[in-house]
């Protein structure tokens, strides 16, 4: 079966496309679902791979029953398999699971290199950083630097080089690592981690990368056979952004540097030894890396999404996705009332997966609420937990703070302003998806007085219809749907 073949196979099958939903016209329709970036449709292939488990299983680490061989057995092979598609070298590399997403691995990979190179006390950053890539480096690093973006044709494009080689230069030598996001999360614009890497090589940093809205989209590779000076020494995503919600976060790290120290999580599963006064951490990888009982389902439905992906290619879905892309910022652009953020020309800086924009003479929350309450379509809108960013992007100019006064006065502006609605895409979106975005931002744009007459907010700050109320509850109720499974068994 050829890529193509087997993407309009996959794509079509993930659960929850054709879920419908009764909107403000009392019209039954599909939901458009352009959320991905904050957390993607289960594949359905992958959701089956799970359930098939669940007949199986049992914990890990043992080869003494059927179950726990096979449970041990293909939880190893979800280690292998996911190092092998970002080309981790797996002499020199290791992949283990954390917790909740990106987050829980980047706390945990900071708190590493602070006790790795406790004498390199600075970090680097950049200011188009997710929270999840900023305040732990914050938390764990003495110092921390922001690097800008840089800013051809007045556009905020993505990391700017000569300042982040002209940091290290200055810095050399207390420079513990660099993080960078791959694609941010805000824009969908992205960096030149390869390029980046050589740089932060050239001055002793170690390069992590933030890969959540990466890997899922675009082929990445940790080695570079022709140029070790480009190798990624730390990469990190998320299962719930690659087609597996209730998966794990992934961390593949070197081993040199995980090897220095004693592993940061203890408990059961990385020791070879307990005494009662001492214990001995196993040796080997992923398994040192790795206390407790794991999300083994979870993880195994991960393996099998990211086994999927490339069997249909990366450099195909790659393609794929970039002329959707394309042809919603163009389409975009067209609309007079539209500001888009972040380069819009894709020459000059590429895009993956996500479009910020803004509606003039509407705030973000009012686009956001009528795509959905009129149109069916699932957008995501205010900050995207990148406020630092948002807000220079906003003000189109960095934001400086000199006393309490300024702050407040800030907030109070920024609170009227903030934010940006967010259409993102995953290998099911479609152009017909676009299309059905396309006319309803013109709609909006045509009739912007009616739509805000029927809206009122709350005093969360959210846009509320006037007449119409989505009953969540009658949609979905985990309590209901346990009273009716206990009134059937009886």
């Amino acid at each position: 079966m050829t890529g193509k073949n087997l993407l309009d196979k996959i794509r079509k099958d993930f659960i929850g496309l054709e879920t419908e939903y009764t909107l403000a016209t009392g019209d039954k329709t599909r939901r458009i679902y352009l959320d991905s970036t904050a957390t993607t449709l289960m594949m359905k292939a992958a959701r089956d791979v799970m359930e098939s488990l669940y007949h199986h299983y049992a914990n890990t680490h043992s080869q003494l029953h059927f179950s726990a061989k096979i449970a041990t057995n293909e939880y190893h092979w979800a280690h292998d398999r996911i190092l092998s598609f970002v080309g981790g070298d797996p002499d020199r590399y290791t992949c283990f699971f954390t917790g909740s997403g990106t987050t829980a691995g980047m706390n945990r990979v900071a708190r590493i290199l602070r006790k790795v190179q406790p004498d390199k006390d600075t970090s680097i950053i950049s200011i188009m950083e997710h929270h999840s890539n900023d305040l732990p480096h914050r938390k764990q690093m003495k110092n921390i630097i922001h690097i800008p973006v840089d800013r051809k044709n007045g556009q905020f494009g993505c990391i700017c080089m000569e300042t982040l080689e002209k940091v290290l230069k200055k810095n050399n030598g207390q420079v513990n690592y660099v993080a960078m996001t791959g694609v941010s999360n805000v824009t969908g614009i992205e960096n030149p981690i390869y390029d980046a890497a050589e740089i932060t090589h050239k001055y002793g940093a170690l390069m992590l990368v933030d890969g959540a809205q990466l890997v899922a989209h675009q082929l990445v590779k940790m080695v570079n056979p022709k140029n070790e000076n480009r190798n990624i020494d730390i990469l990190i995503f998320s299962g719930h952004k690659t087609y597996v919600p209730g998966s794990p976060g992934v961390v593949i790290a070197r081993k040199d540097l995980l090897s220095q120290i004693e592993p940061e999580e203890v408990g059961g599963g990385m020791v070879e030894m307990v005494f009662t006064d001492n214990y001995l951490v196993k040796s080997n990888f992923p398994d040192r890396e790795e206390a407790g009982t794991p999300n083994i389902p979870g993880a195994i439905g991960l393996a099998a999404a990211i086994d999927i992906l490339d069997k249909i290619g990366m450099e195909f879905i790659q393609e794929e996705e970039d002329n959707l892309v394309n042809t919603t910022l163009q389409k975009m652009m067209e609309i007079p009332d539209i500001i888009i953020y972040g380069e819009p020309d894709t020459t000059i800086c590429k895009r993956t997966a996500s479009i910020s924009f803004n509606m003039n003479g509407l705030d973000h929350g009012m686009t956001a609420a009528v795509l959905n309450d009129y149109f069916n379509i699932a957008v995501r809108n205010e900050c995207f937990c990148a406020h630092p960013y948002v807000k220079e992007m906003v003000f189109d100019e960095p934001v400086k703070i000199n006393n309490a006064k300024e702050m407040k006065e800030f907030r109070e502006l920024f609170h009227l302003k903030k934010g940006m609605v967010r259409a993102s895409f995953g290998i099911y979106s479609t152009h017909e998806d676009v299309d059905a975005l396309i006319s309803a931002l013109i709609d909006i744009s045509k009739r912007k007085e009616f739509y805000s007459n029927l809206y009122h907010v709350n005093s969360n700050g959210d846009y509320n219809h006037n007449h119409f109320t989505f009953d969540h509850i009658k949609e979905f109720s985990a309590e209901s749907l346990i009273n009716n499974l206990i009134q059937q068994e009886i």
